[in-house]
């Protein structure tokens, strides 16, 4: 195939792969389906940075009270998110339907570290273990609850980098993370999309991959298989390598 810009690149294999299944799918449709599963993306990975921030705070066994209240973390997603995207994640120009996602999303994190303070708060404890990671998993379990019928948040990674069972890839992710992601070919960065079904149901499906930045070298880098802090032998992953990706449902 000869080489085209990732956004027609990927607009093309969501036409290819939807024909078969919803042949009435327009650009139009799929382009703010993937605005919507942008955002979400957006929005989990602006709580993952305020986590990642907070660590030296979180883990400080000196302070009993690390006043990161959920309305404290609240005001801290929206500045990040707004840094990184330049526009605040409820911006006036959404839909209904996006905003209420968003707004669940966002309450989603509130209530998760509502949940954890005495975690957080812990005094004594050097290591929380209340990493990005985990507060992702919590928060997309909570949004699921809420959204069940109409999307689904995941981060899920190459099935020998997964940590948590409930992180491994189903067969869909599985498949476009070996033969996209993994090909060396694979545009850095560029997500897949495309309209399938989900058990038994017609859904949007949006993979978005993402790459080992310095900060997550302390776990998962050098030398393999060391023992991190958080008990799990490294990776021996380097800097841009593929770690994982978001996946995305719109029923």
């Amino acid at each position: 195939m000869s080489p085209l810009p990732s956004l027609l690149r990927a607009l093309m294999v969501c036409l290819v792969a939807s024909f078969a299944t919803t042949p009435t799918l327009s650009i139009a449709d799929t382009s703010e389906e993937v605005e919507l599963g942008n955002r979400l993306a957006a929005v989990l990975r602006a709580g993952r940075s305020v986590v990642s921030n907070s660590q030296a705070l979180i883990n400080d066994p000196s302070i009993s009270d690390k006043s990161l209240t959920g309305d404290k973390f609240y005001g801290s997603v929206i500045e990040t998110y707004l840094a990184q995207n330049g526009q605040h994640p409820l911006d006036d120009s959404l839909s209904a339907n996006e905003r209420t996602l968003t707004e669940t999303q966002l309450q989603a994190m509130v209530e998760v570290i509502n949940e954890n303070q005495e975690i957080i708060n812990a005094e004594g404890l050097a290591f929380k273990g209340f990493i990005p990671a985990v507060f992702a998993r919590l928060v997309n379990e909570k949004f699921g609850v809420q959204m069940a019928s109409e999307a689904a948040v995941k981060v899920t990674a190459p099935k020998e980098l997964v940590r948590n069972r409930k992180a491994r890839p189903d067969a869909w992710e599985n498949q476009i993370i070996v033969e996209k992601f993994q090909d060396p070919t694979w545009p850095m960065g560029e997500a897949y999309f495309e309209k399938t079904t989900v058990n038994g149901e017609d859904a949007f499906r949006m993979l978005i991959p993402e790459y080992y930045s310095e900060s997550c070298l302390a776990c998962h880098g050098s030398p393999a298989g060391e023992t991190d802090v958080t008990g799990f032998p490294k990776e021996g992953g380097e800097l841009g390598d593929l770690a994982g990706a978001i996946s995305i449902i719109l029923f």
